[in-house]
């Protein structure tokens, strides 16, 4: 049996793919599949994706109808032979031993149900990811723990997959608090960096720092999906309502630095340079 399946998104991001399944490809562990999902996209991701299956049998590709990011992981990972997931945006990349390292500490340790690692960013931004120490308890009030991180596929059959209809983004955020809240299972990040997430000026998460209201309804809608995970860790209402204000705090600190980000002088001469361009 494989032992890991890596599942590959693609709506509208053909030009990244190549260097995505190049860091695929690169990796010391080889018990692996990748999932390439081209989610109705109108670019020439199936162009890309065919060159690179014929460099590698271990790289398949489904196409389906555009559903958004969550009915794509989807539809790879029903389909994925592996006993771990690792998802992995075709935009984004992953150290060429990160598959290796997660081995080692799955193999060395069954109470363990995700495993995450450093990450980087690069791209528009080129720096560190510094993300929060883990604690359940902290990941109901903000997410600190990015989408490739890998987990097991019975606990993705569990939690019934990623929600659908979060088409907006923050469905990882969604699905860690379900999968985790459910199985009750252990969290391990590798001192290593094994994740890097490209950073774009117009990219779906950075439009929707900006928008306030859709910000207000996901925390709304997984608040409410999650109640009792949130009466059970936090104990009151009044608690509860303490938390609302703490995630609306961390939106408001969240836009404050896309504001801060959108003044760099050297930023705002990036994009007059793009827009003279395009």
């Amino acid at each position: 049996m494989t032992q890991i399946s890596i599942i590959v998104p693609c709506y509208n991001q053909a030009q990244y793919l190549p260097e995505c399944l190049q860091s695929v490809i690169d990796q010391t562990y080889s018990d692996w599949e990748c999932i390439i999902v081209n989610d109705g996209s109108p670019d020439n991701t199936e162009e890309v994706a065919l060159e690179w299956i014929a460099k590698d049998s271990r790289i398949k590709y489904i196409k389906k109808e555009n559903g958004g990011l969550s009915s794509a992981r989807n539809t790879g990972i029903e389909i994925a032979i592996g006993k771990w997931i690792l998802p992995l945006d075709s935009d984004d990349k992953i150290g060429n031993k990160y598959l290796e390292f997660a081995t080692e500490v799955i193999e060395s340790n069954p109470n363990i149900g995700l495993v995450y690692a450093n990450a980087y960013m690069f791209g528009d931004q080129n720096c560190a990811w510094k993300l929060p120490p883990y604690s359940f308890k902290a990941m109901l009030r903000s997410n600190m723990i990015y989408c490739s991180a890998l987990y097991k596929k019975e606990d993705w059959l569990t939690v019934g997959g990623y929600d659908s209809k979060m088409k907006h983004g923050w469905e990882d955020w969604e699905f860690w608090i379900n999968m985790l809240g459910t199985t009750k299972q252990e969290v391990y990040k590798l001192d290593y960096v094994g994740f890097y997430y490209r950073i774009k000026n117009n990219s779906m998460i950075y439009n929707l720092a900006r928008n306030e209201e859709v910000i207000k309804e996901k925390i709304k809608y997984v608040f409410k999906k999650h109640i009792d995970l949130y009466l059970e860790n936090f104990g009151t209402y009044q608690s509860l309502l303490d938390t609302i204000d703490d995630l609306n705090y961390n939106v408001y600190l969240y836009k404050e630095k896309v504001n801060r980000f959108e003044r760099n002088p050297v930023i705002k001469l990036f994009k007059k340079i793009y827009k003279l361009f395009h």
